[in-house]
């Protein structure tokens, strides 16, 4: 499938959701049984994987990482940077949402569910670690993902592109500051060094080569791209999913001992979901701006990079973490409500253009 942008007429590539993606939630509950089983009946293979780190980095995660995000990160054309000013009211609602209201939401719902509602049935020594997850969560918009929602809910492909450049360039320079801030109001203690490292890792340089790799790909046409991304593509869904394996089998004992906290990590994330959904959706009618392009705007705000969150909690707090384990149900819980929300965009477009 593909879209022509209005404003360029350039045509892009919008590949339906895949197999693997459609059905995520189904692989990463697969994943928690066998990382779990795997963790309870080989401990020391696992406690060996978690000691190869340099500088605090595991490098058998930093690897799968790095297959995670560099193909996702591939689909990023800096050259529509261009067009932000054709949809300056929808970008400003991006930006706005993503940074400004998004990461302090989120921790306002760590603060309220995890040191009150439900603090008495979760461990005591892992509640700033839950909040710290969640916080990681919160100030990491989507970078990939968004370009299967916004497909799904006929969202305008340039511009999709064009928020998500752009966004990709804002974390560069905001994330590390914002989760510091957040963790600082939280009294939670923040290794900065870890922290800068993690952007420098996960960020920057996969960013640079992804970048590289696009353009020299792009310089042989279209189609070798597109053919080169269809190849490399499910060994991201692949990464992801071994990372969750080896999280999981250092989690084992926490998720057999309480079931309950995967429920509990989840009420957070999923209102803060659906929160920012709404208060996205809700100004870009405000503000008159297309359905088409109001709905990648909704879309990328209350989706997660939670690729990079997985990523960031490891390294900053490990394996067996409560951050690691928090990042990990934003995992479990994305698909099926971004799903929903793509529907109520889509059941909604005659509403939201009377208003438009």
């Amino acid at each position: 499938m593909s879209v022509q942008c209005e404003v360029t007429g350039k045509v892009v590539a919008a590949a339906p959701i895949s197999f693997f993606e459609r059905y995520l939630t189904l692989w990463v509950f697969l994943c928690i049984i066998a990382g779990i089983v795997l963790g309870k009946f080989a401990p020391a293979l696992f406690q060996a994987v978690g000691r190869m780190e340099v500088a605090q980095v595991n490098l058998p995660v930093g690897v799968l990482i790095w297959v995670m995000i560099i193909p996702m990160l591939m689909k990023i054309d800096f050259g529509a940077l261009h067009e932000v000013r054709q949809q300056k009211a929808s970008i400003g609602v991006t930006l706005f949402v993503n940074w400004a209201i998004k990461p302090f939401t989120m921790a306002l719902m760590g603060w309220i569910f995890i040191r009150h509602v439900f603090a008495q049935w979760l461990p005591a020594e892992q509640l700033d670690s839950y909040i710290a997850g969640l916080i990681l969560l919160g100030a990491a918009p989507c970078t990939a993902m968004v370009f299967v929602w916004s497909n799904l809910c006929r969202g305008n492909a340039n511009f999709t592109l064009t928020q998500v450049a752009l966004n990709d360039l804002v974390m560069v320079v905001a994330f590390a500051p914002i989760v510091a801030l957040l963790l600082g109001v939280s009294s939670i203690p923040v290794p900065w060094e870890t922290l800068l490292l993690s952007v420098v890792m996960y960020i920057v340089i996969p960013l640079v080569i992804a970048h590289a790799w696009r353009s020299r790909l792009m310089a042989q046409g279209r189609r070798a791209f597109d053919a080169a991304l269809a190849r490399i593509q499910p060994f991201s869904i692949i990464a992801l999913l071994a990372t969750l394996v080896l999280l999981f089998a250092f989690q084992g004992e926490t998720i057999i001992a309480q079931p309950a906290i995967i429920a509990m990590l989840a009420v957070p994330i999923l209102l803060q979901t659906l929160l920012i959904a709404a208060l996205g959706y809700l100004l870009n009618r405000r503000l008159h701006v297309r359905h088409d392009i109001a709905g990648p705007s909704t879309m990328i705000g209350a989706s997660n990079f939670f690729e990079l969150a997985v990523a960031v909690a490891i390294v900053l707090y490990g394996f067996d973490s409560g951050a690691a384990l928090a990042t990990v149900v934003g995992v479990l819980i994305e698909v099926p409500v971004m799903l929903w929300l793509v529907k109520m965009v889509n059941s909604t477009k005659a509403w939201y253009e009377s208003g438009a």
